[in-house]
């Protein structure tokens, strides 16, 4: 990929390598993880079941016919969508294409939903995890771990495949697939099995043999969305850590059947940093 520059009566190119663009991707990836209130800043997920109470948040939580409210008093200080809750207030869940906003001083909280539960997430800016981040270790990039996919969809083109895999917190949930990528590696052909990722592109959730050994239990790597004949790219140069890499209180999923490779995968992110 070049940039065209002028430079008096002649243009000049400066070429943005390889590296170049994966060192871009990795300082993107490392601000995005250790924001005030990113994945580093998570300090709890809690499921609302009958009247509950988060700890240090005023409030109880309750739902009742996949609605949930929370009841408050002004004084309390919980905002919901900029409105101090004096009563009742509705929050709108991430499911919801525009989710409500949620604060407590300076905590933000989320509501999620998985499979018609929901959650209240807290995340603190002062957190642990946050204030003792130094960094993501990654091997150094190599375009040899970049490679042509073929993208082949489920032949039911009515409905994605979920499978039933164990989540970080010991549950099983569905992960939703939508078909499999095709690659060559080592003169072999390999399979990543892949769901549609929100935002567009495609989504692997995959183990290696580097797995628990040389980084986490498992990795994410997105692909781009593919072309009218299913081409597109696997770079595992941009395989990344789960969201529970970084906070033990998210739900990531484990890799499905078939998504642990019999070789090494060394690219892509490997570990967490922390100061001691």
């Amino acid at each position: 990929m070049g940039i065209a520059a002028q430079s008096g009566t002649e243009t000049e190119m400066t070429e943005t390598t390889f590296a170049d663009d994966w060192a871009k991707w990795r300082q993107q990836r490392q601000a995005g993880v250790s924001g005030p209130y990113a994945m580093l800043a998570l300090v709890g997920t809690h499921w609302v079941d009958g009247a509950t109470s988060v700890p240090e948040v005023p409030g109880v939580w309750s739902v009742e016919s996949g609605v949930v409210t929370v009841r408050s008093e002004s004084a309390a200080g919980l905002v919901v969508d900029g409105v101090i809750v004096d009563g009742v207030a509705r929050p709108r869940s991430d499911r919801d294409p525009d989710p409500s906003t949620i604060s407590h001083g300076d905590w933000k909280l989320a509501l999620i939903e998985r499979e018609g539960q929901f959650a209240v997430r807290v995340y603190d800016p002062h957190a642990r995890t946050r204030t003792s981040f130094v960094g993501v270790e990654a091997y150094a990039p190599d375009e040899a771990w970049a490679l042509p996919a073929t993208f082949v969809a489920y032949p039911d083109d009515s409905a994605d495949r979920v499978e039933r895999v164990a989540n970080a917190d010991g549950q099983d949930r569905g992960l939703t697939l939508s078909g499999e990528v095709r690659f060559d590696h080592d003169g072999q052909t390999y399979t990543l099995r892949v769901g549609n990722r929100r935002g567009g592109g495609l989504e692997a959730v995959f183990g290696d043999r580097t797995s628990g050994r040389d980084g986490h239990d498992f990795r994410f790597v997105h692909l781009p969305a593919p072309d009218d004949d299913g081409r597109t790219l696997l770079d595992f140069n941009r395989a990344h850590l789960p969201p529970c890499a970084f906070a033990d209180h998210y739900l990531c999923p484990s890799p499905p059947e078939g998504n642990t490779l019999p070789f090494a995968v060394t690219a892509g992110e490997r570990a967490v940093l922390w100061r001691d």
